[in-house]
């Protein structure tokens, strides 16, 4: 039953409570001085009783009668279950009491979310991805605060779509980061006024600065994969190599932005494990793409710092590959100053012998000279605003970037790291014409002591007996084989690099290098390396290995440095036999005996490296062809006694005592080419007589 609800009457209203036997009473002028007097008599409880109350509603009911044993009966009528409002007016206070405990039942209890299969979950974050995506796309400044709900939805729990939301947040980022770096705006830059347009642009770069940062901050966290149990750790590396890739993808697309280091320390903190994977792969090739393609050497310079710093930190316990990424930063045609690992040489002054002569002046008015000052501080300002780097800038950056690569190569040559030998070697060779020459001392002590090294450890090898030095290689496992014959050539090109990368005339008056060592060295080894079936090959070269040689002797590396082997020895070759100019100074002796043993060795090369060390023999032949044709003619000999083709020494060899019979056999080679290159030889030494 339904409560009725009492009208009061037109234009009438009560000013007190009913009497007890429920008469109402006229209205009288009285009556407001009688209210207190009468309050006494007001039946509260009764007044209560009689208002209106509320019921719990029945949902209708739709459902069909059922058929039973007693006949058609109706199904029951379910209450619908509704929340009581709270009665603020109520004298007891009951509904705030309820409302109380309600909230506190609904704290306790765990609120359980509706639960979306993961599918659904993808596909509906790729449409609020790309909605997002399009509206920011179309005004960046309007919907900036877009950033944040990106931030909400890469917090999300499923992993596939946190890694849809940091792939689309790179993309996004690309695409709003403006060709300047933003700086941040002092206290004074936000008390000023400004006009409504740079408020706005000021609003949008430190809200776009604060989401490119809280990004930023998330790569770094995810990339560091961690997490207990397989499936953990397996989602957790998925995410860490998406965001390493988007971290790869930032550095590359703004490197001028800000919080360029966060990204780089991110990159460098995966090179520092020894774990090489494609992550690792991918950090790598975006450091040498970024040497390779930065223009004013700041982004290098950050760059190498940081992996040094990380070098010395790992106690130079790395991969070899991420010291060869040095390789490719550009100090080697456009850098024209010198530099060791403390020091940066400057270019000199040229010095005038007499008075200086005074330059003719261009009469200019006072105005001119004001309007050219004005337009000089103008193009200053555009110059700064477009981010053009002088060229002295650019020679200060990259020399300090000189420097600490070679801080990286000497610390490793004086830890006589073993496996970064060969990675340090192939650097100093590129970069030696960039040394100072107060630190030729120390590298040729280096160079020195590493040849020595690698001749005792050829003669360890050889000596099959040894058991000593088997339990050696056993716990040597883990480093990679050595390639002692190409460390050897690399010494040898890095030392004659050394004096040919400085000026030619101050070298022969003030530099006093004595590089016998290296040329008596590289004597002794043209026999071995001749004898190398793998001499033309790189460990880039598609070549089946050799089944018989052991697994540790298989290169697992790739170097950057791609040159054969028969390369290096024709460099180094050159170095000793074709000096510079003016310092040509080689006896006859030492080209004779080399050129006996070039055509010696010329019988067991392949094709291809027989047909260069020819083309040296007629650079050679043609440059010292009067010191040399006494092997060639017989009637021109100047030696007694025998040559000994295997003495270490070269003065002790005799050459002049030996004649040069395999010339002969070269000319029936089944090349043509090669009987080209030795009638060539043949006709240089017949025109020097």
């Amino acid at each position: 039953m339904l409560p009725m609800s009492r009208v009061p009457a037109a234009k009438r209203r009560r000013l007190s409570p009913p009497e007890a036997d429920g008469a109402a009473s006229p209205p009288s002028k009285d009556s407001s001085s009688n209210i207190v007097a009468n309050a006494s008599k007001w039946n509260l409880e009764q007044d209560y009783e009689q208002r209106p109350r509320k019921v719990k509603k029945q949902k209708e009911n739709g459902k069909l009668p059922v058929r039973t044993a007693d006949g058609w009966e109706a199904p029951a009528m379910a209450p619908e279950q509704e929340k009581r409002e709270d009665d603020s007016d109520s004298f007891l206070g009951s509904g705030e009491d309820e409302s109380a405990e309600q909230e506190a039942q609904l704290e306790n209890e765990a609120v359980e979310e509706p639960k979306i299969p993961p599918r659904q979950q993808i596909l509906e974050a790729k449409e609020e991805l790309a909605r997002i995506a399009g509206l920011v796309n179309e005004d960046p400044e309007e919907h900036i605060g877009a950033l944040k709900t990106l931030a909400a939805i890469a917090a999300s729990p499923n992993v596939t779509v946190r890694k849809l939301a940091l792939m689309t947040q790179s993309a996004i980022y690309k695409d709003l980061i403006p060709g300047y770096r933003i700086r941040p705006l002092s206290e004074e830059n936000m008390t000023e006024k400004v006009s409504k347009e740079v408020r706005k642009l000021r609003n949008f770069e430190q809200k776009l600065v604060s989401g490119y940062q809280a990004y930023i901050d998330n790569l770094a966290k995810l990339a560091k994969p961690n997490g207990p149990g397989k499936r953990a750790s397996e989602q957790s590396s998925g995410l860490a190599s998406v965001a390493i890739t988007c971290a790869c993808s930032m550095l590359l697309a703004v490197p001028h932005f800000n919080f360029r280091g966060d990204l780089l320390q991110i990159l460098v903190g995966k090179l520092s494990t020894r774990h090489v994977d494609k992550d690792f792969v991918a950090c790598r090739k975006t450091l040498e793409q970024l040497f390779r393609e930065d223009e004013d050497g700041t982004a290098s310079l950050e760059a190498v710092t940081m992996l040094t710093k990380m070098m010395k930190a790992k106690n130079y316990h790395f991969d070899e590959s991420v010291l060869n990424t040095f390789l490719h930063l550009r100090l080697l045609s456009e850098l024209s100053v010198k530099a060791s690992y403390d020091s940066v040489d400057k270019p000199e002054e040229q010095d005038y012998a007499g008075k200086k002569i005074k330059q003719q002046r261009e009469f200019r008015t006072k105005k001119l000279r004001k309007q050219m000052k004005e337009n000089k501080k103008i193009a200053k300002e555009m110059e700064e605003a477009d981010a053009v780097v002088s060229h002295e800038e650019r020679d200060r950056m990259q020399s300090e970037t000189l420097k600490m690569v070679f801080v990286a190569y000497f610390r490793i040559l004086k830890a006589r790291s073993q496996k970064l030998m060969g990675a340090v070697l192939e650097g100093l060779a590129k970069y030696a014409h960039l040394i100072n020459q107060h630190f030729f001392g120390d590298i040729l002590e280096a160079l020195r002591d590493i040849i020595s090294t690698a001749e005792l450890w050829a003669a360890a090898a050889a000596d099959d007996d040894d058991e000593e030095n088997d339990e050696e290689e056993d716990e040597d496992d883990e480093l990679p084989e050595r390639n002692l014959t190409r460390e050897s050539l690399l010494c040898v090109i890095t030392a004659f690099a050394l004096l040919q990368g400085q000026d030619v005339a101050k070298s022969a008056s003030t530099l006093k290098l004595d590089l016998s060592f290296f040329i008596t060295h590289l004597y002794r080894t043209l026999h071995a390396v001749s004898l190398n079936p793998d001499i033309e090959f790189s460990v880039n070269s598609l070549h089946l290995p050799d089944p018989n040689a052991p697994e540790a002797q298989t290169p697992t590396t790739n170097k950057v440095n791609v040159q054969t082997t028969i390369v290096l020895l024709i460099r180094s070759l050159s170095s000793v036999l074709l000096p510079p100019t003016a310092l040509r100074a080689v006896p006859p002796l030492r080209i004779a005996a080399f050129c006996k043993q070039l055509m010696t060795i010329a019988l067991q090369l392949p094709e291809k490296s027989c047909t260069a060390m020819l083309g040296l023999l007629t650079q050679v032949t043609k440059a010292h062809g009067r010191k040399v044709n006494a092997l060639w003619i017989t009637e021109e000999r100047r030696g007694d006694g025998v040559f000994d083709a295997l003495k270490p020494e070269i003065e002790g060899s005799n050459p002049f005592a030996g004649t040069v019979w395999e010339g002969e056999l070269l000319r029936k080679h089944y090349s043509p080419t090669i009987r080209q290159a030795v009638v060539g030889v043949e006709k240089n030494v017949l025109d020097a007589r």
